[in-house]
């Protein structure tokens, strides 16, 4: 990929762009403000986490408990609190009831009683009161405010609402929170950094003004997406990180082409047009490499990661699509006056850089070996905490502790036994009513098996709640309608179906408990149709269906990524090591996010909450979008490199002066980007802090040591290596077309 000077498709694009530029401003503005009137409407219209694993046992398991037991559509926890009292003696609960009586006249309250889970020892300061509400996700959120508005402690309590719909309310606020902290942070960094890069204060606009147009449209398109198809309430967030990041990158790419350009061509017309070929044809084909990395989320069937592959998908193609049309639009109108509004005298603009590049160059080639060694050692080494990664699915934990929601799921936590809390469901459908003698004793018999298999601390079913007894003396029981009303009262039993609740001996997250579930399915039925679900189970499918699809995720990026690299260079041994090099950065990138957030090395500096695990999803999500963004960089390098080498010969001059011309930007626009992704470290949502520090170092760490080190260290060991291909190759490398920044 070389720059030229030859009239392309590229070419004539930028012409044409500069034929209608000011049509084309027009209707990025139009296009701006008709979006932008719905873009913060957007993180209200996602309702969802996207973990559900739709279609799995636990997914299925419990939504025929909520059809045929009745279970409630969704529930509440209320967390009262009071320093120092005892708020299990009965007037405390009285008064606890006495406060709800608005709160029970709602037509869609199903249920209100105090939670039967029992005790740690020595909590009985926390009481927490159970709201069955007769509302799906959607509805119950609509309707929280109103519910929140109802519920007011008695005097010297304090009341923190958490459970299902308590959290995704949360989320919906932080995620809109998150998306003003992080541009306040990012962005007046982002500008200070491209006003040092330019010089001038309308050469540092332009970018910031493609990246705002870019995550606004996405989010405005978003919106109408989101009328017709469920998706994750993360999106927002990684629309604003990815297109402010790619968005602004790529611009400062562009505008420092046309900034040459305008003293080399003869007008503006020629500048713009010259300009799209070089550095707009590589933005391109950049966006694809960007894509690429994304679409392999798509491979994992969880709306989240589709989501996120959805919002990345549309930022990254509108971030192309402004800079090859809105920006070159700009760019032609502005002309010379680019660099007008001058902020530092031209003497300090990139003074000495090229000559520091071209230093650091030749010595990294003076001990290539050496360095080599030192370098992949110690990002080898920062990988070992891998090693013993804990992946968990986050709940509350996704929030700060200082929202409510995450307060009250905390308390709960240190008051009741987790275990009890959430057990395993195993939901069970008879053949004859769960009634029938037959039903009985078939579902005793289960029970039996259940209670014996390693793991398991207690089981509870309709048939052990009604005492001791035999098969026909419960089947007795049973005929009065009063005792089956009771069962189904406290949703046991109904029809053809039972609940089955399994205790663990470990807590619901403990990989012990992993295994339990495992064993439960793979026990023998003996004629019942079972299905093991709660929240233990549901955890593990999703792990499952993530763990489960990386190999196809690996394989498609990486695989993908070489052949376009391998088109790219017509070089066997370069994209294989581009391919590797990323596999190290990310490999570092992740051994520091498990320090962090699983055992809390640096935690409190970072304004993180140690949750003692990595979310299940980073590890897909910083693989697939750093993989392409990186990519960006080393065909940057490597085609610089290549267009020397092709006109020298010389593989250590090559080396040199590649990194000579592009180290300046390359270091300016990985900086950006890690300001941009680095500032969601000071968000409130913990995934995107941890998504932000992962994709902020991988970048950094890519930047630096791999493109400034590495790279040059290779280059030199492998020597014409380097550009060996195939007779076929080597053929298509003759007849082919070059481009380039």
């Amino acid at each position: 990929m070389r720059e030229t000077s030859s009239k392309g498709f590229f070419w004539h694009w930028g012409h044409t762009i500069y034929r209608y530029r000011r049509l084309v401003v027009i209707f990025w503005a139009v296009l701006f403000i008709g979006f932008g009137m719905v873009a913060q409407k957007t993180p209200g219209m996602l309702k969802d986490n996207g973990f559900t694993p739709k279609g799995s046992d636990s997914d299925r398991g419990l939504i025929e408990l909520q059809q045929e037991l009745d279970l409630p559509a969704s529930l509440l926890n209320l967390v009262y609190t009071r320093d120092g009292a005892d708020l299990t003696k009965a007037e405390e609960k009285q008064a606890i009831m006495d406060s709800l009586l608005d709160l029970k006249k709602l037509l869609y309250v199903q249920q209100i009683s105090f939670s039967a889970t029992p005790r740690n020892t020595g909590r009985n300061d926390v009481q927490t009161v159970t709201v069955a509400l007769n509302l799906h996700t959607d509805p119950a959120l609509e309707k929280y405010p109103e519910i929140k508005g109802t519920v007011k402690p008695p005097a010297g309590m304090k009341v923190y609402v958490s459970g299902g719909p308590a959290i995704l309310y949360d989320m919906q606020q932080a995620s809109k929170n998150d998306i003003a902290k992080s541009e306040v942070i990012g962005l007046p960094i982002a500008l200070l950094v491209l006003l040092v890069v330019f010089g001038t204060l309308v050469g540092a606009v332009l970018p910031m003004i493609v990246g705002l147009m870019s995550v606004t449209t996405t989010l405005g398109i978003t919106y109408f997406i989101a009328q017709s198809y469920s998706l994750s309430n993360f999106l927002p967030n990684m629309v604003t990180m990815l297109g402010l990041a790619v968005g602004i990158d790529y611009a400062l790419f562009l505008v420092s082409r046309f900034r040459e350009e305008l003293k080399r061509q003869q007008n503006v017309a020629e500048a713009v047009a010259m300009t799209s070929q070089t550095a707009g044809k590589s933005i391109f084909f950049s966006g694809v490499a960007v894509l690429i990395g994304l679409l392999g989320m798509f491979f994992v069937d969880l709306t989240f990661f589709r989501s996120l592959c959805l919002g990345g998908l549309l930022v990254v193609s509108v971030s192309v699509l402004a800079a090859n049309t809105l920006l070159l639009a700009l760019l032609g109108i502005l002309g010379a006056r680019i660099n007008s509004l001058n902020v530092l005298p031209q003497s300090l603009r990139h003074r000495g850089s090229s000559r520091f590049w071209e230093k650091v160059a030749y010595g990294v080639m003076k001990r290539p070996l050496l360095l080599t060694l030192i370098v992949g050692c110690g990002l080898i080494y920062m990988m070992t905490p891998l090693g013993h990664m804990k992946l968990g699915v986050p709940n509350a934990e996704v929030l700060p502790p200082s929202y409510e929601s995450r307060h009250g799921s905390d308390l709960m936590k240190l008051a009741y036994d987790s275990r009890e809390m959430n057990p395993i469901q195993i939901r069970i459908h008879t053949e004859k009513e769960v009634w029938d003698e037959a039903s009985i004793r078939q579902v005793r018999e289960f029970a039996r098996k259940t209670a014996n298999t390693s793991g398991v601390n207690k089981v509870q079913s309709y048939v052990n709640a009604l005492g001791a007894g035999s098969d026909a003396e419960l089947a007795a029981i049973l005929k009065a309608p009063e005792a089956r009303k009771q069962l189904e009262d406290q949703k046991l039993a109904k029809n053809h179906t039972a609940l089955l609740a399994v205790v663990p001996v470990r807590d619901p997250d403990d990989p012990g408990t992993d295994v339990l579930v495992r064993d439960l399915r793979k026990l023998n039925p003996g004629g019942l149709d079972v299905l093991v679900t709660g929240g233990p189970a549901y955890r593990l499918d999703i792990i499952d269906r993530i763990q489960g699809h990386i190999p196809e995720v690996l394989a498609f990026v990486m695989g993908i990524t070489y052949l376009v690299l391998l088109a790219a260079f017509r070089s066997i041994l370069l994209p294989l090591k581009a391919v590797l090099m990323n596999i190290l950065s990310l490999g570092a990138s992740l051994g520091i996010v498990v320090l962090v957030f699983q055992y809390g090395y640096m935690a409190d500096a970072l304004h993180i909450t140690s949750i003692g695990y990595v979310s299940a999803t980073l590890p897909v999500i910083i693989f697939c979008v750093v993989f392409g963004i990186s990519m960006d960089y080393e065909v940057f390098l490597i085609s610089r490199i290549m267009e020397e080498y092709e006109s020298t010969g010389d593989n250590e001059l090559s080396t040199a002066e590649g990194l000579k011309k592009t180290g300046s930007l390359i270091t300016s626009a990985a900086f950006i980007l890690v300001v941009v992704v680095g500032s969601f470290i000071f968000t409130d949502i913990e995934i995107m802090k941890a998504l932000g520090l992962g994709l902020g170092l991988s970048v950094l760490i890519d930047a630096t040591i791999i493109r400034v080190m590495l790279v040059p260290a290779l280059m030199k060991l492998l020597g014409k290596a380097n550009w060996w291909a195939p007779k076929w190759l080597r053929i298509r490398k003759e007849n082919r077309g070059p481009s380039g920044r």
